[in-house]
């Protein structure tokens, strides 16, 4: 077996983040099929109540498409711009025909592989963080390959985001994308 690509290792980061992330916030993560990845899941995570605030659900199940990338995003009014590949995942991730909601989570690494993780024996660290966004109700793309996304800046995602997204949610309120319009 040949050693894992560059393009291998910033996926198994996105994964290895998302974890940490869901763990830390109590809830459970698996990774999707070979199925649900062509549907543009690669993982699902599993929130149990009680939420912040009133809800109405006591579950909620939350689908995730994982991206990671060593380019620096243009920043754009509050957001980071992302170049998403494969527009049949970007149309499943943007439909409202689904049950459960979908999120695309972009891992923004350092340029360079030796910045990506440290460690000592008080720390390991992952470099950078990662963002969120619905894509929720965005509009269809005019292009056959790629679409530009904004991630808005205040959507990182961190136990604290990953606990408000689910609460919103447990509460019926679905993020719906917005573009630069946040």
């Amino acid at each position: 077996m040949k050693p894992l690509s560059e393009a291998n290792i910033e996926s198994e980061l996105s994964y290895a983040y998302l974890h940490a992330v869901a763990s830390h916030a109590g809830m459970g993560c698996r990774l999707g099929s070979r199925h649900e990845d062509n549907a543009g899941v690669d993982a699902t995570l599993v929130a149990w109540g009680p939420f912040a605030g009133s809800s109405y659900r006591k579950e909620v199940d939350l689908k995730i498409q994982l991206k990671a990338t060593v380019r620096d995003p243009a920043e754009i009014d509050g957001c980071y711009s992302y170049s998403f590949s494969g527009i049949a995942q970007y149309d499943d991730l943007r439909s409202d025909a689904v049950a459960t909601p979908r999120i695309l989570v972009v891992l923004f690494l350092p340029p360079t592989n030796r910045e990506w993780i440290t460690h000592s024996q008080q720390a390991l660290s992952l470099h950078r963080c990662a963002y969120w966004v619905s894509l929720r109700g965005a509009p269809e793309s005019t292009n056959r390959t790629s679409q530009t996304v904004y991630l808005p800046k205040h959507q990182v995602f961190d136990v604290t985001g990953l606990k408000t997204l689910v609460a919103e949610v447990a509460r019926n309120a679905i993020p719906v994308y917005r573009g630069l319009e946040i």
